[in-house]
This record gives structure tokens, sequence and C-alpha cells, in this order.
């Protein structure tokens, strides 16, 4: 099955499952299971995450901006290395982490309970324009960016509550206190950070942001637009969980911003 996969990658990915089966020597399902030994949710997930990767065309490279760059230098650098990691995160995020944090979102949305987003520095924004997104969904929720009401907070909340945690660097005190809190107090942590930091292993529920960019270079660009991202698909994935009664609502806030606009 392996070999299979090395020798004609295209194939692999466009082929039935019997096609595979009988080019492979193996039963149906062994297919399923050799992809989902290699970390995949399945066949069509391995089809659609190989797919990607021999079809995008944009290597994943990391290229730092020189202080000789020219101006075209640095567009094609930095549009390069967006789009390269919004590729790998397309071909690595873990689509079961995110319905889980879609479906606890959708829960609190459901029971009236609070919904948070805390974030500082750079993150704090992220938090904010994530309030707004769901608050244009007719969700209410709240963003804080400061330390000491993101503690005051997350000491109010408790089961049934969710608060996403965003931080690039995973390391923020402040958003490590607020998350261990709210934890401890029964409410749903969804952290959007990277692997490996402190805070992903504080949540109930983490939303892997790898990317290559450190946090000590610049302003943070590509790790910004990754949480935005991130924050999109959510919103995205609990709307359309919300169903068909979000629409006249979508429809009249339209209508009633038509007159804030010159004809």
């Amino acid at each position: 099955m392996g070999r299979l996969v090395l020798s004609d990658p295209r194939a692999f990915a466009n082929l039935p499952i019997t096609e595979l089966a009988g080019r492979s020597h193996v039963s149906k399902p062994t297919v399923v299971r050799f992809c989902r030994s290699m970390g995949y949710d399945g066949l069509s997930d391995f089809k659609l995450k190989l797919a990607g990767s021999v079809s995008e065309g944009v290597p994943f490279i990391h290229r730092s901006v020189d202080a000789d760059d020219k101006t075209a230098d640095v567009m094609v650098k930095v549009i390069d290395n967006t789009v390269a990691a919004f590729l790998k995160y397309r071909n690595d995020a873990s689509s079961v982490a995110v319905e889980r944090a879609a479906d606890a979102l959708l829960a609190t949305y459901n029971t009236g309970r609070r919904i948070e987003f805390f974030g500082v520095g750079n993150s704090g924004i992220v938090a904010q324009d994530a309030q707004h997104k769901f608050f244009r969904l007719g969700i209410t929720s709240i963003a804080y960016s400061d330390g000491h009401m993101q503690v005051m907070s997350a000491s109010l909340l408790g089961p049934g509550d969710c608060v996403v945690v965003i931080s690039n660097s995973g390391r923020t005190r402040d958003l490590m206190d607020a998350c261990d809190i709210a934890r401890k107090n029964g409410a749903t942590t969804i952290v959007i950070t990277v692997t490996g930091s402190p805070l992903a292993a504080a949540g109930n529920i983490h939303l892997a942001a790898d990317h290559p960019e450190g946090y000590d270079r610049y302003s943070p660009m590509v790790s910004r637009l990754m949480h935005l991202m991130i924050v999109d698909i959510l919103a995205t994935c609990v709307a359309l969980r919300i169903g068909s009664k979000l629409q006249p609502l979508l429809k009249e806030m339209k209508n009633n911003l038509r007159n804030k606009r010159y004809a």
C-alpha cells in the first residue's frame, strides 16, 4: 500500500477504493486501516490531503525578510510564507479537533451560557476579531485582552461555559493563569496555539497553529493570519450547525446596514 502511494500519489488520490485494494492485493478495510495508521481520519481524509500536497506547487519554506530586500522581494516573501503556511495547515490540521471545538461552542450557544475569547498583545486583536465574527452570528460573546480582566472573568466561568484562548507563543503567563482557572471551574477551554507549548497542554481542546515564524522577530504576520483563519473556520462551522434560522438574521442585518453606505 505504501509503495503504491509513493510510486503514483496522483493516481492514489483519484482511484476508488476497489481499484486501490486490487492494485495493492489487499482488502478494502485494509486500505482504510492503512490511512488511519498514518494519522488520518480515513481514506477520504487521506486522499484529500494527498491531492493537496501533490498539486499545490508551493514548497513550505520560510523565507526570512532581509534588511536589503527590495519592495518586490518583501512582497514575494511575505505572500509566499503566508500561502505556504496556509497550505501546510490545510494538509496537517486535525478536522476532529476543529469539530470538537465547533460542537463545544454550539452547545454553549444553545444553552445560553458564556462564550469568551482571551488573547494578549497581537493575539488580543485576534480575540476581538473572533468576538466580532460570533457577534455577527447572533451569538453573545466577549473578548478580553487584559490579564487582570481575563483572570477575573475566568473565575466567574463554570460548567457549560466556553473560553477560546489564543496565543502565538503558548507561553504567556496571563493566558496560562486564566486558562487554568477556567478549566478548574469546569468551563470548556479551547486553545489556539503552537504544538508542544505549555498552553497547548492546558486546554481541553487544542487547535494547533504551527508555523516557522519566530514570535520574537518583527511583528507576527503568518501566525496572526493563521489564527484569524482558524477563527473563520470555527465561525463557519458553528454557523452551519445553527442552520437555516440564521439566514433571516443575517439578511435583516445586511438590510439595516445598507443605509449606512453611499449609493
